[in-house]
């Protein structure tokens, strides 16, 4: 593709502006006399800022600004595009070519100074190498949405195994008792590849930084060995410097004159600075010779233009309507319609400043960034006076028919409807006798209970088991059912969400539900015992379901770490139950204690203790299921195959 070029006046000469082949440069050459050198070349490197007409101005003018190397002035070039038809275009084309490659440049990338250096690469190669830096780097920081990138990323999980202590105990725990057969990589892959929602959580989480904040607030002194200490940060300058433009301005014309120790000593205890922080100026506030010249400027003196920017409109802006429409006659305006000066709300002004200048930078997530700028749609219709607005126009789809008897005739081949034939089709006899046999029911007594088939003398549990009846709707063996089937759940879902516990004074047996009853040391090693066995588990069927043959003897090794994560479930259960037994001891004790005391015996049922071997069976059920299951699976295809081999 050809570099854009195009006719172009500059100091009221003309000639052609061009962009090199190379997009390193951009270059103005005269028309007199012909084919003469390029009078003005600027790099692309040293321009600084473009600057265009906008198109509704019928002249057509490119300014460019440039600073050489070693100066700290820029220079501005004009150039106005003569072409009767095309000057918009070009104009266009080349600015959109110097702003491609001006931004490549800040990027990271770097361009030569010089067209056509000997052994330097070209201008082309330059930006492509630029371009896939930027890409690279776009990549790295979204490498997250990458599951290979996830799972070679190994800083990435030393950090989440640092930070997670549980999963890190998990995995040197299941390190550790893994079988010989299955190398170290292999276990890690497998390890993390059924972890890659935690490793994306915790990547984004690392790459989460801090948002500006209102740094002048946070900024608070402390008093050391009687004296008033105040730390501030580099980080905290430069925000001080964003925030408060009128605090850079006051850097820049003291700071040489003064040490910046002394400026920031100073500045924290001036005026100004309550000035900016929101806070009351008063007589009794010390003064400074320096900084207090400064009070009555405004920190906010761009705020009109970013007013008249961002289209505010007038029916919402207090200020804006004072010049349209004056009440310094007559009943003033509510309070709140009135605008304020800046002695009267300091600190609501500072904050809403603040506010305003943060969230300004806070791209928003609800705003389709290719609307144009302004009032939406939707606030408009808000803003909209509707009662001064004329009627809408209808808009309507007109629908034509051609033939509308199809439409509304009735069916002249039946002539009667579809429940009339369906009812047809009945017994008038059966129905009558169906009807008669509930009248006669319902008459016979007015007790409805009975209607139903409810019966309070009945007693299901002397029901003959050999002829057992058909459970009615009502019943009593049913209302008990269904009683227990609702305690029952109401139990279960008590134990998952409450936290019941007793005080350490009372007999109760009741323990904290979400450890069953188990202590705390009991319920780390259930808990990191399910953990290792479930991974194991999982490479148990990856390797078993693979088909390959290679890995048999892994697969052997598997089923003898499977026989090994049962053994050390009895043995938590068999501690579980130790410990549950001394728990019943130390009740008894306490049951002997106060009947020597009182004379009283209490009873206690030992036997709901909560915990022990119950417990941890109950809990890992569905594990020893699995594991039983895996086993068998490994036994069957054990046995297959020596048939097949005898």
């Amino acid at each position: 593709m050809a570099p854009p070029r195009g006719s172009a006046a500059y100091k009221k000469k003309d000639g052609t502006l061009a962009v090199s082949k190379g997009g390193q440069s951009v270059s103005w050459t005269p028309v007199a006399p012909p084919r003469s050198e390029p009078a003005l070349t600027l790099p692309v490197s040293s321009i600084t800022n473009l600057q265009q007409t906008p198109a509704t101005n019928l002249k057509v003018m490119l300014k460019i600004f440039a600073q050489a190397p070693g100066t700290s002035t820029s220079e501005t070039h004009t150039f106005t595009f003569t072409s009767p038809t095309t000057a918009r275009a070009q104009a266009d084309a080349i600015r959109d070519a110097l702003s491609k490659t001006i931004q490549v440049i800040k990027s990271g990338g770097a361009l030569p100074a010089a067209p056509g250096g000997a052994g330097g690469s070209s201008a082309a190669m330059a930006i492509a190498s630029a371009v896939s830096s930027i890409s690279r780097a776009g990549a790295d920081s979204n490498a997250w949405y990458d599951d290979e990138k996830l799972k070679k990323d190994v800083e990435l999980q030393q950090s989440l195994l640092r930070s997670n202590p549980s999963l890190s105990k998990t995995f040197m725990e299941s390190m550790r008792t893994k079988p010989e057969s299955i190398s170290s990589s292999r276990f890690t892959a497998q390890f993390w590849s059924t972890r890659i929602h935690l490793l994306r959580a915790h990547a984004i989480e690392k790459n989460q930084t801090r948002g500006a904040y209102n740094v002048l607030s946070s900024i608070k002194p402390m008093t050391v060995d009687n004296a008033t200490r105040l730390s501030i940060s580099k980080e905290q300058i430069q925000l001080i410097f964003n925030q408060h433009s009128l605090v850079k301005r006051v850097y820049d014309e003291n700071v040489p004159k003064l040490s910046e120790e002394a400026f920031w000593s100073r500045f924290f205890q001036s005026r100004l600075f309550k000035k900016l922080k929101g806070e009351r100026v008063t007589e009794a506030d010390p003064t400074d010779n320096v900084l207090d010249k400064y009070l009555q400027y405004d920190d906010d003196a761009e705020r009109a233009r970013q007013l008249m920017a961002s289209h505010v409109p007038h029916i919402i802006d207090v200020e804006g309507n004072e010049q349209n429409h004056s009440q310094r006659k007559g009943n003033q305006p509510d309070l709140t319609m009135r605008p304020n000066s800046y002695d009267r709300v300091p600190i609501i002004r500072s904050l809403n400043s603040i506010s305003e200048k943060i969230l300004s930078h806070v791209a928003p997530n609800d705003i389709d960034p290719s609307l144009p700028i302004g009032v939406d749609e939707e606030t408009f219709n808000e803003l909209a006076l509707r009662d001064l607005q004329g009627d809408a126009a209808e808009n309507r789809v007109i629908l034509n028919i051609k033939d509308q008897s199809r439409f509304f005739n009735s069916d002249k081949e039946s002539g009667v409807s579809a429940d009339a034939l369906r009812y047809a089709k009945q017994d008038p006899v059966k129905v009558l006798r169906s009807i008669q046999s509930d009248l006669a029911r319902v008459c016979s007594t007015t007790n409805l209970e009975t209607a139903i088939g409810v019966e309070d003398d009945s007693d299901s549990d002397d029901d003959d088991e050999s002829n057992p009846k058909k459970g009615h709707i009502g019943s009593k063996a049913s209302l008990s059912g269904a009683t227990a089937q609702m305690l029952s759940a109401i139990a279960q879902q008590r134990a998952q969400s409450d936290d019941l516990s007793a005080s350490s004074s009372s007999f109760s047996t009741v323990q904290s539900s979400s450890t069953s009853g188990l202590s705390a040391a009991i319920f780390d090693r259930l808990s990191l015992t399910h953990a290792t066995t479930t991974e194991f588990l999982q490479h148990f069927w990856s390797a078993f379901l693979s088909g390959d043959p290679n890995r048999a003897d892994e697969i052997g090794k598997l089923f003898e770490t499977l026989n090994r994560a049962m053994d050390r479930i009895k043995a938590v259960a068999t501690d579980a139950e130790a410990e549950r037994q001394k728990e019943i001891d130390k009740l008894k004790k306490q049951v002997q204690d106060l009947f020597e005391r009182t004379g009283k015996k209490r009873r206690m049922d030992y036997e709901s203790t909560p915990g022990g071997a119950k417990a941890v069976n109950q809990l890992l059920a569905p594990t020893v299921k699995a594991i039983e299951v895996a086993t068998k699976e490994y036994k069957k295809a054990l046995m297959e195959q020596s048939k097949d081999v005898g």
